[in-house]
């Protein structure tokens, strides 16, 4: 089949037109991969004009301060997370949940074990078991992680959907220096108020063991608490960050450049 000189050049013409808008597109497509993979996966979830911008520590109604808990050094978050060691993640097929010791236990002593009394000091209009000064059966909750109002009902089909999160995950802290703690100072991480807060339970499972640099509260009113609080936690137990995770908490605190670290009484 033959072909004149002028279709011939319009076919090229055409031709390079279809690869520029290939390449074009190709480009977009890799920078918005990009953006996602950064900042773009915690924009995505969009803003939320309310919701809490604080979840509580302590008590001292009914709670007492941690024996021997580590005191968090006073000061802005900025400047405690300047004074973090900044090193690669350890091993994780070494993590054992059991290396920090039995799960809520009472360790304030104040007679109710760890799980009710964060429930205690975090939700509202709280019930407890018949006979019982601590097993809380049901409450209200502004969750910090969503900003949502949810209601609490114990029970084996209702209890997952209010969980107790450790705002350092406990198998993130265990990478960063919690192997080398004492048996005892993991115990007292596990158990430590500062440490914990009742949230969402999806959220917390979509999380698990994420630090700064892989997963942030879609409730942006909270994300400077709770990054306060994880650099409170590690700055109390000398755990130490990556270098996107530490990249990850400036990018948030350079909002609030004024957010002090997060204690309770020691």
């Amino acid at each position: 089949m033959s072909r004149t000189w002028p279709a011939y050049t319009r076919a090229r013409r055409r031709n390079r037109l279809a690869w520029a808008i290939l390449a074009a597109a190709s480009a977009a497509l890799a920078a918005g991969l990009g953006w996602f993979f950064t900042a773009g996966q915690f924009e995505a979830a969009g803003p939320w004009n309310t919701g809490p911008s604080a979840a509580p520590v302590f008590n001292p109604d009914w709670m007492k301060p941690l024996p021997g808990a580590a005191r968090v050094p006073a000061r802005s978050a900025v400047a405690a997370l300047e004074q973090l060691e900044v090193k690669g993640r350890g091993t994780a097929n070494d993590y054992d949940r059991a290396a920090f010791g039995q799960a809520w236990l009472d360790a304030d002593r104040n007679g109710c074990d760890t799980r009710n009394d964060v429930l205690r000091r975090d939700l509202s209009a709280v019930e407890f078991s018949a006979g019982s000064p601590c097993k809380v059966t049901a409450g209200r909750l502004q969750e910090p992680y969503t900003g949502v109002e949810m209601m609490f009902r114990r029970g084996p089909k209702t209890s997952a959907a209010l969980q107790i999160d450790h705002v350092v995950a406990l198998a993130d802290a265990w990478q960063k220096g919690a192997k080398q703690l004492s048996a005892g100072q993991r115990q007292l991480l596990a158990n430590d108020p500062l440490n914990l807060i009742a949230a969402d339970g999806p959220q917390n499972v979509k999380k698990g063991a994420g630090d700064a640099a892989t997963w942030l509260p879609p409730n942006k009113n909270f994300r400077c608490h709770y990054v306060a609080r994880q650099i409170s936690v590690k700055a109390a137990y000398r755990l130490w960050v990556t270098q996107a995770e530490k990249d990850a908490m400036k990018r948030v605190l350079g909002s609030c450049p004024d957010q002090q670290t997060v204690s309770q009484p020691r």
